[in-house]
């Protein structure tokens, strides 16, 4: 039996291991909730679940919350990766990865009545092609009210990673109709080839679908290039899921960082958030005022962490 964590209440982000960092507000309650990869070895053995932190300044934190512990039943039990919860529909939905040794790589929804959970799985099978490597599943809501699910089907298995939309039911519990290619990594000019464990190829990873103050359809998406781990920025040429993509020239963020996403502070200034550096235990949530310029996403200071 795995033990619960101590909970604590003043932590600063350099107490808190996290990858993959991705923040709900709920203005309401004046709470930031930040989830992520929690597990202090995310790569190889036994997983343990997710945990969660809250913040009402971004700077203290509270926690660590077991949101989500696997029950004796539940198939994955490795790689529990990027969790991502959604307000829709008055209930909160997890999009997580998971990954168990005699199965592919997917991405499943849990669901809560709190963002501190308990998160429960949402069906009894993942959401993303059995057949397929899929990890970083994300939720898109189009202009009709549709649901997307968005989410990268794995190099590791295509060698040129790809990234796919597919409709959701109303209640999240299945897929509508057939993956719809977006793009490839290779397509953006500055990603390069990577390296792990012998396997080698272009990574895509972290989608993050937003809309401009002009309502233009941006996605924030994770790669690898001259300076390692990067994010960068693709613009949606027919402002519709299904694109084309525009790919950016350059990464966004650069540096030895990346898999995250944009958020509003309480106050409405813009923040990003990723996990930098990209090596464990060391990685840890950081984040970036930004704010838009000519309908462009610009770094409001030049500095990275």
């Amino acid at each position: 039996m795995l033990s619960e964590p101590e909970v604590g209440m003043n932590l600063s982000l350099d107490d808190i291991q996290i990858r993959d960092p991705f923040i709900l507000p709920i203005e309401e309650e004046q709470y930031y909730y930040m989830y992520g990869t929690t597990d202090k070895e995310p790569w190889d053995g036994k997983a343990s679940g997710f945990n969660a932190y809250r913040s009402q300044d971004l700077l203290i934190w509270e926690g660590p919350f077991p949101v989500f512990r696997a029950s004796a039943d539940f198939w994955a039990d490795e790689n529990y990766w990027a969790p991502e919860v959604h307000l829709y529909k008055g209930r909160y939905y997890m999009f997580a990865s998971f990954k168990e040794k005699e199965q592919r790589r997917a991405t499943h929804l849990l669901v809560a009545d709190s963002p501190l959970g308990p998160f429960l799985p949402l069906s009894r099978h993942p959401i993303t092609p059995m057949e397929w490597e899929c990890l970083d599943g994300t939720l898109y809501i189009d202009v009709s009210g549709t649901p997307w699910i968005v989410y990268c089907r794995e190099w590791l298995q295509t060698t040129d990673g790809e990234m796919y939309a597919q409709k959701l039911q109303a209640d999240l519990t299945d897929t509508v109709g057939e993956p719809i290619l977006l793009f490839k990594a290779s397509e953006a000019p500055w990603v390069q080839e990577t390296e792990f464990r012998g396997n080698r190829g272009y990574v895509t990873d972290g989608p993050y679908l937003f809309h401009s103050p002009d309502d233009e359809l941006w996605m924030l998406w994770s790669s690898h290039g001259k300076e390692g781990y990067a994010m960068t920025l693709a613009k949606s040429q027919s402002g519709e899921i299904q694109g084309p993509w525009i790919q950016d020239n350059e990464p966004f963020f650069r540096k030895d960082g990346g898999h995250g996403m944009l958020f509003q502070t309480f106050q409405k200034e813009w923040r990003l958030t990723l996990h930098q550096p990209n090596e464990s235990p060391d990685e840890r949530a950081v984040f970036l005022e930004v704010n838009w310029v000519a309908d462009r996403l610009r770094m409001q200071t030049s500095k990275e962490r």
